[in-house]
């Protein structure tokens, strides 16, 4: 099969991917949202982006892997240096996320995914259905008289990494301040069902836990050293993240179309050109800061889905 019947076939298989299941719970947007996100993939982003990001709340953990300022990529709609700030940010007391930062994170890696082309950018559009969920179940409680905790000082709606900083000194009222906070006002609630599907915040969550796994596994591969003088290609360790992470939540027909549609992957240089970097020891610097801070917010978020039973829910 020559390269452009490879491409042809890996579209096909995508559509049919994106009509079934991504992150076992259906795609719950229809064609219509699908080709709109596609026209935005080049569009301005809507976030400021400042020349340099210093990334505070935590620089020290990743000292050992170089200074706690990384410059902006010109010409890049996505910037690894934004999301190291976000995902710096997200971690707040000892055990908790902040889901402003945590959802401004994945803005970034929706940019991330839109810049790896169209195949694997129309995924990203589930992704922003989910982070919107959240934020409109925010929205709601902040308006409802009956909110438990009081209205909501912190929106999670994208803004500054400024105002980001400042969220973990101010005093917590808000059900959607956090993940724990959030997790204790649906339950109390009655919002979460353990039996059926709903748009639960704490489900909603959970959807894109397994995500993140799924690019924390992949961007770990990516930044692996050569072996036997070889590095393999993006679409092979792509492939090996998602069978070892969304893979067991997808049933057999996807899982087969999800690692054909990895054939659309670009080539490793696309990535280095992506993050301004130059060859693959500088690329696994970068990496392993993003990965390591990625992993701190998914283990915080794991160990409070786990304490409450929610890491199966329906």
């Amino acid at each position: 099969m020559g390269v452009k019947s490879k491409a042809a076939a890996a579209i096909i298989v995508l559509l049919l991917f994106l009509g079934s299941l991504w992150l076992q719970g259906g795609l719950d947007y229809h064609w219509d949202s699908c080709l709109k996100g596609y026209n935005q993939v080049n569009s301005p982003p809507s976030i400021p982006r400042p020349q340099l990001h210093h990334l505070s709340n935590s620089s020290e953990r990743v000292g050992a892997e170089g200074p706690g300022v990384v410059e902006e990529c010109p010409g890049q709609t996505f910037q690894v240096s934004l999301l190291l700030s976000h995902l710096l940010t997200a971690p707040a007391s000892t055990s908790d996320v902040l889901l402003q930062p945590y959802l401004s994170s994945w803005d970034e890696l929706v940019r991330f995914m839109e810049a790896l082309g169209p195949m694997v950018g129309l995924i990203s559009n589930e992704i922003e259905t989910k982070t919107n969920i959240i934020r409109q179940l925010a929205k709601q409680a902040d308006m409802s008289p009956e909110a438990e905790l009081g209205p909501d000082l912190y929106p999670v709606d994208p803004v500054s990494t400024e105002s980001e900083a400042k969220l973990e000194a101010l005093p917590n009222t808000s059900a959607y301040h956090s993940v724990r906070s959030m997790i204790r006002a649906e339950l109390s609630q009655g919002q979460v069902d353990f039996h059926r599907q709903t748009d639960s915040g704490c489900r909603t969550l959970l959807r894109l836990h397994r995500a993140l796994l799924w690019l924390k596994l992949f961007l770990e591969k990516l930044a692996e050293t050569p072996v036997a003088g070889r590095l393999r290609s993006p679409s092979e360790l792509c492939r090996e993240a998602y069978q070892s992470t969304l893979a067991q939540h997808h049933t057999w027909f996807v899982r087969r179309a999800a690692e054909l549609a990895f054939i659309a992957m670009p080539e490793r240089g696309f990535f280095y050109r992506l993050v301004c970097v130059q060859n693959q020891e500088e690329f696994g610097v970068m990496l392993n800061r993003v990965v390591q801070a990625i992993g701190e917010v998914y283990d915080r978020t794991q160990g409070a889905l786990e304490e409450n039973s929610m890491l199966d829910l329906p």
